[in-house]
């Protein structure tokens, strides 16, 4: 059955693209785990040289992949082309700290020498969602690689161009045939890659419950995952925040990509004092943005990505509200082609309601009232989810305070909107997944910690 990809924009087919075969599937795997001795063995410098030749391909053709990202997945030219470039900026950052994350580590003992050393694993599968379509591929592969791991690419099958096109940067930058591998699948497929044993590990992002699907595949075989899930980002604003800039931030943490983010600003928690003014700021800024064709340079909300999608977003909307939240901005599609949502403000949500429980993936905004900071705090970590959060106060001393001491995720910032950087882990606790992603800690995850003792004569 062929794979088609659909511009969200107008609904109509782009193309379609025949999954790979048995025997494709199987090559692969053959070609991956044959270029992984030499892969594994070549000097780091070697591998970083390859790294920094994807990182220019990236570059030098940032509007060719925006366009396509809009195309297959509606993200705005704009933020297509910001993400290629934090792509290449995740190429460069691995190349040139690898060696320096993965040296030796030597360990005083009463042997003659003892140390800890990484090697890599051998072939990594990465299973990659739609949403950020490049990004979320080369921060997996750009520290899988660096560490000396082949890998094999099952994209979601609405963005089979993206997928190819990641290919095709790798096939520039000269990559060793077998080394980096996209093969256009069915979801079905995952499991029987799993199972394979020239697989030895996984990386997927995605939903809770494809989690969940591939944690089960991966302990019947006993293979090593890292999983990135979902996520209801609590953001925290204090009365003593500013709250034009904060109203402005969550605003913008919320619409990137159309809100469908994993970190996005989801649950806006609001001190009671200060909930009226910083309503009135965050409508203003939300109805400021314009939604429109993501090809357009001045698009900065494009449609989302599947019809599904938007029924889903409806649906949670009109739940919440059927159990006593307030819509005071939008919540209603538009009519006309494409899947656009408009950006959405519900205020009076409460726990119960779907705009606090689940995960909404689409531009809604949910305003949740706190009578005191400490309530506002307990509801903020009352989620199955533990992604990301944030908190918004002038006193730094104390953001900082609750960033690191009560807030309940993996990333937690302060006045500023979640998002990730190379240089930074990623991941989160409870639903949103296992493992870390970037930074020291990502590139060490799929890895072989290992112990050498050497006994003196």
């Amino acid at each position: 059955m062929p794979l088609e990809s659909i511009n969200p924009a107008t609904g109509e087919k782009v193309r379609s693209y025949p999954a790979a075969s048995e025997s494709e599937i199987s090559q692969a795997l053959d070609a991956a785990t044959a270029a992984f001795p030499a892969w594994s063995g070549a000097v780091i410098t070697d591998r970083a040289r390859y790294l920094h030749g994807a990182a220019a391909v990236l570059r030098e053709s940032k509007k060719k992949w925006a366009l396509l990202m809009a195309e297959e997945m509606g993200k705005p030219v704009s933020q297509g082309i910001a993400e290629a470039e934090k792509s290449a900026w995740a190429c460069d950052y691995f190349a040139d700290n690898a060696e320096r994350f993965l040296g030796r580590e030597e360990v005083p003992t009463d042997a003659a020498r003892t140390y800890v050393t990484f090697p890599p694993m051998g072939v990594v599968l990465a299973v990659m969602p739609w949403n950020f379509p490049f990004w979320q591929v080369f921060r997996a592969a750009a520290p899988a690689l660096m560490a000396g791991n082949t890998m094999i690419l099952k994209h979601a099958s609405n963005v089979c161009g993206c997928s190819l096109a990641i290919q095709e940067v790798f096939d520039q930058a000269g990559l060793p045939r077998g080394v980096f591998r996209s093969l256009l699948l069915e979801s079905g497929e995952v499991g029987r890659l799993i199972a394979d044993h020239r697989v030895q590990a996984v990386t997927l992002t995605g939903s809770t419950e494809a989690g969940r699907a591939v944690a089960r595949a991966a302990g019947e075989h006993l293979k090593k995952t890292v999983l990135e899930l979902g996520g209801s980002d609590p953001y925290v604003i204090l009365e003593d925040a500013d709250l034009a800039r904060a109203a402005a931030s969550c605003a913008e943490g919320r619409l990137i990509n159309a809100g469908q983010s994993c970190i996005a600003a989801k649950r806006l928690i609001v001190v009671d004092s200060v909930m009226e003014r910083f309503q009135e700021l965050l409508v203003r800024e939300m109805s400021a943005r314009r939604m429109g064709d993501p090809a357009d340079d001045r698009t900065q909300v494009g449609p989302l990505a599947r019809a599904d999608i938007r029924q889903a977003v409806a649906s949670q909307v009109a739940r919440s509200l059927k159990a006593g939240a307030r819509c005071v901005l939008g919540g209603q599609a538009p009519e006309g082609p494409g899947f656009f949502y408009p950006p959405t403000v519900l205020a009076e949500v409460r726990p119960g309601m779907p705009a606090f429980d689940e995960e909404v993936f689409g531009p809604v905004a949910a305003l949740i009232r706190a009578e005191s900071p400490a309530n506002a705090i307990r509801l903020a970590n009352q989620s199955s989810f533990g992604l990301g959060a944030a908190v918004y106060t002038t006193d730094l001393a104390e953001g900082e305070r609750i960033a690191r001491e009560e807030l309940m995720a993996g990333s937690c910032f302060v006045n500023a909107y979640v998002r990730s950087d190379p240089r930074l882990p990623f991941g989160g606790i409870r639903e949103s997944g296992v493992g870390r992603e970037l930074s020291a800690f990502g590139i060490r995850e799929f890895v072989n910690v290992k112990t050498v003792w050497v006994q003196g004569r």
